[in-house]
């Protein structure tokens, strides 16, 4: 049995995963996906000092509380800043990484580094800290890539605003063995909006591809878990 740790992206919530889940557990492995601190379960906690580090602490808290270990740790979107300071932290306890349509920083980068279209949406920021979620665009844009309209009223009733620091916030990537754990990148193909780009995957690295928008895991979850399920 694998465990799959499943961490959701900005403005999302632990229950983006809910069609995954109980596909990855039927496959016989365990699936934890919990929510960020200031997100879902925890969005009463949201607050100006929230960044980066609060996030991998959350994840790499969870790995020590539940003792796990050979952990395929799965990040979607700005997730993926995440997952890179979580294996930096503890990389004997990660079997595989997966990004997700993920960002893939380096070593002192910021999701603004990473993307630097993020800028924008810092600017638009409410009372100088929360960013407000993407607005819904016409298909195939959607909100998130996500167009059908009870996805979509499912979609919105999980998405909070994310804080500034989050996306300011650089992230520590000093531990050499880190860099040695496998890795799979998943991009979604459909539906990118203008100012998305992704850089080159490094040689050796896994790729694969999902012909759907930004939130896969809501559009294709049959198809992204048979995807996740090839790391194990």
């Amino acid at each position: 049995m694998t465990t799959f740790l499943l961490v959701h992206g900005a403005w999302h919530s632990g229950r983006s995963w809910d069609r995954v889940v109980p596909l990855l557990e039927a496959a016989g492995h365990r699936a934890l996906a919990p929510s960020l601190t200031g997100h879902g379960d925890k969005a009463h906690l949201l607050s100006p000092e929230i960044g980066l580090s609060t996030h991998i602490d959350d994840v790499a808290g969870l790995i020590g509380d539940e003792d796990l270990h050979d952990v395929v740790l799965v990040g979607h979107s700005y997730a993926g800043m995440v997952i890179s300071g979580v294996a930096n932290r503890v990389p004997e306890r990660i079997a595989h990484l997966v990004f997700l349509d993920a960002m893939v920083p380096e070593d002192g980068e910021s999701a603004v580094d990473v993307l630097p279209v993020t800028k924008q949406l810092i600017d638009h920021a409410v009372d100088g800290w929360r960013v407000p979620p993407m607005p819904e665009q016409p298909p195939p844009l959607g909100l998130f890539g996500v167009t059908d309209p009870d996805d979509l009223a499912w979609l919105r009733s999980m998405l909070s605003d994310q804080p500034v620091r989050c996306l300011r916030e650089p992230v520590k990537l000093d531990d050499p063995a880190a860099r040695t754990i496998p890795r799979t990148h998943i991009h979604c193909v459909e539906g990118r909006p203008a100012g998305i780009t992704r850089r080159p995957v490094p040689a050796g690295e896994r790729v694969r591809e999902l012909p759907t928008g930004h939130d896969c895991m809501i559009t294709m979850p049959v198809e992204l878990s048979a995807l996740l399920l090839e790391t194990v």
